[in-house]
């Protein structure tokens, strides 16, 4: 941990309005800043003068700025990094997080959104080693963590590391995946091993509310700004506020609501219906959809820049065909779960484990849940 009013932040940005702006604001809030305009110079700085955190967009020109990536995490790995793009990637955005990164910033950074993240690198110990690759035995340790998600696939080995690495993050995520898969459940996991664990994890279901009525349940309303309208009602973003609103079924979104919700996720802010005065809020965005929402923003039907906001990482879960032996785990769980006191069925002949094996489970995890609360 750095005491936070004589840390020194190199901050590299090849923006010089950005640049000079973020250094000043630093300033302001007590910080030392050193600004350089690439990566090239960023390195140079870190060989020769010590700091407690470097700040780095990652759109800069030339070829090391993923280079001040690993080498900074290998030869640095007491520095926190918090990257800052203006242009999201998600190959770089995953790449940056196995790194072992601190946090993940999408331009235009809020000013209380960046020294937040600021103190909490801050305050981070600074005893950590070089991030490498975990083995799966290691993978399989942090599976504990997650008792909601059962599996020992390698598909799951190395979503219970993607999970491990974002979840202490205020980074967006995407969800996909075929319906059943358990999308509501892995963005519950990762909302409850984040620091905002002690707040609301609030769904708010993309294919359940008019969209008449969209704006009013998820935003509020004030009494008598429509009909029907009879007392101020509270929206569903004022319920997750510092916590986590999850967006299922997220590519239903009708357009014009798209665009709403590309406000909020940007501003951070929304106008219930029939107020002129913006609501402040402080929330984090997952979403989920089965759909191929890459594709649905080629052919136009979802908003190319709330789909860069959304998915800023993007989590593809396996469908269960493609999940090996951990069908079997999961129905032992099942039935060790739904099983009645008086019940006689103890588990599963090797018959009925080569069914499970070789059927395509087009309901996935879901239908593997009611085949065997059916039977037992």
């Amino acid at each position: 941990m750095t005491d936070q009013q004589t840390a020194r932040i190199l901050i590299a940005d090849d923006e010089p309005l950005y640049l000079r702006t973020t250094g000043e604001l630093l300033r302001k809030a007590g910080y030392e800043c050193e600004c350089v305009p690439d990566a090239h110079a960023a390195l140079e700085a870190l060989s020769r003068e010590s700091f407690d955190l470097v700040l780095s967009d990652l759109n800069m020109p030339g070829n090391l700025k993923l280079e001040l990536l690993h080498q900074g995490r290998n030869e640095w790995p007491h520095i926190p990094l918090i990257v800052i793009t203006g242009v999201p990637s998600i190959p770089t955005a995953i790449e940056s997080l196995r790194l072992g990164i601190t946090d993940y910033l999408l331009k235009p950074v809020k000013y209380d959104d960046l020294l937040s993240s600021v103190r909490r690198a801050l305050a981070q110990p600074t005893d950590r080693t070089p991030v490498v690759d975990r083995s799966d035995d290691e993978r399989r340790v942090l599976a504990a963590k997650f008792p909601d998600i059962i599996g020992d696939s390698p598909r799951m080995l190395e979503l219970f590391d993607i999970i491990d690495r974002v979840a202490e993050t205020d980074i967006n995520i995407l969800i996909t995946g075929e319906s059943g898969t358990g999308k509501e459940v892995v963005a519950r996991t990762i909302h409850q091993n984040s620091t905002r664990a002690k707040h609301n994890f609030q769904i708010i279901d993309c294919t359940a509310v008019p969209e008449t009525l969209f704006e009013s349940v998820l935003f509020g309303h004030v009494k008598g700004s429509f009909t029907g309208a009879v007392k101020d009602q509270e929206g569903l973003l004022n319920r997750c506020n510092h916590g986590t609103a999850f967006f299922d079924e997220i590519g239903e979104l009708p357009a014009p609501l798209q665009a709403k919700l590309l406000r909020v996720v940007q501003e951070q802010t929304f106008t219930p219906v029939g107020m002129n005065t913006p609501v402040q809020v402080d929330t984090r965005f997952v979403c989920a959809t089965n759909r191929d929402l890459e594709m649905e923003v080629n052919s136009g039907r979802f908003r190319r820049d709330l789909f860069y906001r959304l998915g800023v990482i993007h989590i593809e879960l396996p469908a269960l065909r493609q999940r090996g032996d951990d069908v079997i785990l999961l129905a032992k769980h099942f039935l060790h779960t739904l099983r009645p006191a008086n019940s006689v069925v103890q588990g599963f002949s090797d018959e009925v484990a080569a069914c499970f094996r070789q059927y395509r489970w087009p309901g996935n995890i879901r239908e593997l849940r009611n085949v065997v609360e059916r039977a037992i």
